[in-house]
């Protein structure tokens, strides 16, 4: 990767892990459910102007419904109810090893033998993480996180089986998606009045993170990444996704004053080794891939 192209990868990374911080905002006045539906409003506007990709409609409504609206109904949830946001970053990023036992559920993939022990190595820190329940974080927004790191696997994996297209495309019009179950929901757990007076109590600071959520964590952070992708194999820029629970918990604890137990942080670490193993993996399967037709004679 060229150095501007490296630097691409790093503020995406950025953006991504400030994005929980934003969350953590918006949710002091709006509810999950609204926050799930403005979030996404906001990111279908160019849907006004660009074309809807070659993707059947049905296909489309499982992908935004799964990758979507599942996971950020539920990731609000889990931190409106108790997931300091560092620690959330921390947990969605195990949809990693959602997405390797949906693949092999639904795609038919063998995980290899270091995917297998780098799952094993998450879950081992998610239970350590576990371990640590009271005080700032509730077992019902632990489940909740991990429920919507689940959901972000089956997405990835629905994801996946869908033709080659636009990213940017795609990302807008998968954002079409989830605001009509999140308002249904918001109706029936808020009330309409209750939004009126959300809309009225939401500062500029509100508006500001629903705004950074749609705009710039979804649609143009989605588009970059995308744009690396199309350029570089999976295995060279997944890396740099690797960097956003730690600036989530970096700017968590600047912002929020979260701060992180010796037996949460061993947690923590496990996660991020095990998400390691994977991506490494990962890289080392696509080089094996490719060796014999760089070794073949001429």
């Amino acid at each position: 990767m060229t150095a501007g192209h490296v630097l691409l990868a790093l503020a995406v990374a950025v953006i991504w892990g400030l994005a929980f911080v934003a969350t953590r905002m918006a949710l002091d006045v709006v509810s999950p459910p609204l926050l799930t539906a403005l979030r996404f409003l906001v990111a279908a506007v160019p849907a006004l102007w660009l074309p809807r990709p070659r993707v059947g409609w049905s296909a489309l409504v499982a992908v935004g419904l799964t990758l979507y609206a599942g996971q950020f109904l539920l990731q609000f949830f889990g931190i409106a109810l108790g997931m300091p946001p560092g620690l959330a970053a921390i947990v969605i990023h195990t949809q990693a090893f959602f997405t390797i036992l949906f693949a092999a559920l639904l795609l038919g993939e063998r995980p290899s033998c270091r995917q297998w022990a780098g799952t094993a190595l998450a879950f081992a820190g998610l239970a350590t993480i576990a371990s640590t329940v009271g005080h700032d974080l509730t077992a019902i927004g632990l489940c909740l996180t991990g429920l919507a790191a689940m959901s972000f696997g089956l997405g990835n994996v629905l994801l996946k089986r869908l033709p080659p297209t636009d990213t940017l495309g795609l990302v807008v019009w998968l954002s079409l998606v989830p605001p009509l179950p999140a308002l249904g929901l918001s109706a029936l757990l808020d009330g309409p009045r209750a939004w009126a007076t959300t809309l009225v109590a939401a500062t500029w600071r509100e508006w500001l993170a629903i705004v950074y959520l749609g705009l710039v964590a979804t649609v143009l952070a989605y588009a970059m990444w995308g744009w690396l992708l199309r350029r570089y194999a999976s295995a060279t820029v997944a890396p740099f996704a690797l960097l956003v629970p730690f600036v989530a918990a970096g700017a968590s604890a600047l912002v929020f004053r979260e701060r992180f137990s010796g037996l949460r942080l061993a947690g923590m670490v496990l996660v991020m080794l095990g998400l390691a193993v994977i991506v490494m993996a990962a890289r080392d399967a696509l080089s094996s891939a490719r060796m014999p037709t760089q070794t073949r004679p001429r």
